[in-house]
């Protein structure tokens, strides 16, 4: 059977694990004449709240955004210049553990989800999970969890 990929969502956090998960998924879409859809997610539970439920400080959302763009525009940016055509840029507000394979996943009919691996501690997974874990569980598609800075040839 050949599998051939035509959407590949990577998810980009600026972590070095991301980068690695980025540069293996443009390989995977030079290959596949596949798009690549670039996408952040901005944890919400992780923004400043105040005691009233709403955002002490609306600079705090606003700076977020502008480095997730700011972030995206450098990928899009490298990933043009590697050869791909086809590159669009997400940016969501809420879970990652849930946004990715759930939402925007299936919204842009992705075929493959490219990851880091997260850092986190043992007990740290155990206690709330990794996002990379919950996209393993929850994807309807092919996942790609990537572990290591070695690029495909």
């Amino acid at each position: 059977m050949n599998m051939v990929y035509e959407k590949i969502l990577v998810a980009i956090d600026g972590s070095a694990e991301a980068e690695w998960a980025f540069k293996k998924a443009i390989n995977i879409a030079k290959r596949n004449s596949a798009k690549l859809i670039l996408c952040n997610i901005i944890d919400s539970r992780e923004l400043t709240v105040s005691t009233y439920g709403l955002y002490a400080d609306t600079s705090i959302v606003e700076n977020a955004e502008k480095s997730a763009k700011e972030l995206l525009e450098s990928y899009q940016q490298t990933a043009k210049e590697m050869g791909l055509e086809q590159v669009e840029a997400i940016i969501k507000f809420g879970s990652p553990k849930t946004k990715i394979s759930k939402e925007i996943a299936p919204q842009y009919q992705a075929d493959l989800i490219v990851c880091g691996a997260t850092g986190m501690n043992a007990v740290e997974r155990i206690l709330v999970g990794s996002v990379s874990e919950n996209i393993l569980r929850y994807a309807k598609c092919d996942v790609l969890v990537v572990r290591t800075p070695k690029e495909e040839e």
